[in-house]
């Protein structure tokens, strides 16, 4: 693979470019912020700074973007003060039709209501954020390109997730508790990303480990791990409405057809080795 080019290289993205570097293949990432991306910088990474907002600086992708460049492209929707944005349209403006490859992660929340989700289940977007997404999966299944789409459930791991947010007395149950929640630590998504890009299966898949739990088992979980009091609860109205999801997502599809086996299929081994592990 002659390059791969990252748009948004956060949480995810940077653990997708160590393991494209640690193959020697080049990695081109995007970030506002390159001083973030120091650690992959040194490792060879080409990191230049693109902001969405700052229409100014997408020429850098016309620059450094080779052709035939395989693309993630994890830059979710904005929220920005005339309302939410969807960067796509410029993004693949800029690009041009000179990748061969891209693979888009998108969300869970896209299949809004239903309670049990696996590769069969039609996205019923029930917000303006997650229909803004399938408009971003359609623009990029219609780019010219190979494309695949991964519906990431909630992305936990080091610094991140349940566990994290209770340790700094940070977390409340919405309601009971009784809420389904599904997961895939930072890691395995990284894995699969990463295989993604390397496969030429297309369409839209959801992306989860093998053990969805409601959200009070996650939260007694991380609090007996950590030492911390069971968390309090809110009402439904006084959290962000990906807070109040009650979903049951089955990513097994995806695993099969790419061949990945998943480092973390539950949040039970995945919490205590987020919790050892150092933040990226």
């Amino acid at each position: 693979m002659k390059q791969v080019l990252i748009l948004g290289c956060g949480y995810t993205g940077r653990r997708v470019a160590l393991r494209l570097l640690d193959r020697g293949i080049p990695v081109v990432a995007t970030t506002r912020n390159p001083s973030k991306l120091e650690a992959i910088a040194a490792r060879g990474a080409t990191v230049i700074r693109v902001d969405v907002l700052d229409p100014g600086t997408l020429g850098a992708l016309r620059v450094h973007a080779a052709d035939g460049a395989a693309v993630v492209h994890s830059i979710p929707v904005i929220e920005t003060a005339a309302g939410l944005l969807d960067p796509t349209p410029a993004l693949l403006e800029a690009l041009q039709r000179r990748p061969s490859r891209m693979v888009y992660l998108s969300t869970t929340g896209v299949y809004g209501v239903a309670t049990d989700v696996d590769e069969n289940t039609a996205p019923s977007p029930a917000n303006e954020s997650d229909r803004l997404r399938i408009a971003a999966e359609q623009a990029v299944a219609s780019g010219g390109w190979s494309a695949l789409t991964l519906r990431p459930a909630a992305i936990y791991g080091p610094g991140r997730g349940v566990h994290e947010s209770i340790r700094r007395a940070r977390y409340r149950l919405v309601g009971d508790g009784g809420n389904y929640v599904s997961r895939i630590h930072v890691d395995d998504l990284a894995a699969i990303v990463e295989a993604a890009l390397f496969s030429s299966i297309t369409g839209a898949y959801p992306v989860a480990d093998d053990e969805p739990s409601t959200a009070l088992e996650m939260a007694r979980f991380c609090a007996e791990l950590t030492g911390a009091p069971l968390p309090p609860s809110v009402g439904t109205h006084d959290v962000h409405h990906t807070r109040r999801a009650n979903r049951r997502v089955d990513g097994r599809a995806i695993l099969r057809l790419l061949g990945v086996r998943l480092l973390f299929p539950s949040y039970r081994t995945g919490v205590p080795a987020s919790l050892q592990a150092p933040v990226l």
